[in-house]
């Protein structure tokens, strides 16, 4: 069959987090940057989108292309990451420890990093033609996002940290679901609609991807953003990355986890 029940594509979670745990530094580096750099470039396609047709649901359907892509060539996220390692802990799985866990989201993380930024770069010369002009139109998108996205939550205070981490959680609720949808199916088919659903949601509603804004923060600084570089790190990436991390392992990670693999006994009728 193309399609695996839940204990079947639970149990492959597990293994996938053991693997990666177990995986070349070199590897993990290599595999993290170009999966930071392909959906950078998929968040400029999605603004693109946005700017030519004045519709962000266009964009938002159109953009779960990226992570399609990512994920088919076996490349890695943090936000994946921070779902399927701790599992292979949780599960007991030999030499997997919580430091040699939080080393390999380390490594991760800096690929993501290198890899958004490095597209961040390229974008800025291709919006600006080469740092000779204002941004085009999908810049100057861009830089409104980046201010948007920290000086507009900064303004509320703590209920903008909380609204920005509330939107971290559901981020990657949603992308982990993705990752997940994936390990359902046995086609190339199957996996990219599992992985297009969720994706699609978490683009559309405007929740926090930290990965994503590795990029367009960024981009948006270089092509003279009127926030600072701590204000993107305080009022955007610190607050995302954590609630990425609580919403893929708690309302994903762990609830199927638990009811699949370690299951309560059954009640007796």
């Amino acid at each position: 069959m193309s399609y695996l029940v839940p204990t079947e594509f639970v149990t492959k979670m597990v293994d996938a987090g053991e693997a990666k745990i177990y995986m070349s530094t070199r590897d993990a580096l290599i595999r993290a940057f170009m999966a930071g750099a392909i959906l950078a470039l998929a968040a400029v396609f999605a603004v693109t989108i946005t700017v030519q047709t004045g519709s962000p649901i266009i964009g938002a359907i159109l953009f779960p292309v990226g992570f399609s892509i990512l994920y088919l060539m076996g490349f890695d996220l943090l936000t994946g990451v921070f779902v399927l390692t701790p599992l292979a802990w949780l599960d007991k799985r030999p030499g997997v420890t919580i430091s040699r866990i939080l080393r390999h989201w380390g490594v991760v993380f800096t690929g993501n990093l290198l890899g958004a930024l490095t597209v961040a770069v390229l974008m800025a010369i291709v919006f600006t033609y080469g740092f000779s002009k204002q941004p085009d139109a999908v810049g100057e998108a861009i830089a409104g996002i980046g201010h948007a996205r920290t000086l507009g939550y900064k303004e509320h205070g703590a209920g903008g940290m909380l609204t920005i981490f509330i939107r971290g959680v559901l981020c990657n609720w949603m992308v982990s679901l993705g990752v997940v949808g994936a390990m359902i199916s046995t086609t190339v088919s199957g996996k990219v609609i599992a992985m297009w659903m969720p994706i699609m949601l978490f683009f559309a509603m405007g929740f926090e991807h930290s990965i994503v804004n590795m990029f367009l923060f960024p981009s948006a600084l270089i092509m003279g953003g009127d926030f600072s570089i701590m204000d993107y790190v305080i009022w955007n990436e610190l607050p995302v990355v954590i609630g990425n991390l609580v919403g893929g392992l708690s309302l994903t990670g762990l609830t199927l986890y638990t009811t699949h693999v370690r299951t309560a006994p059954q009640r007796a009728l």
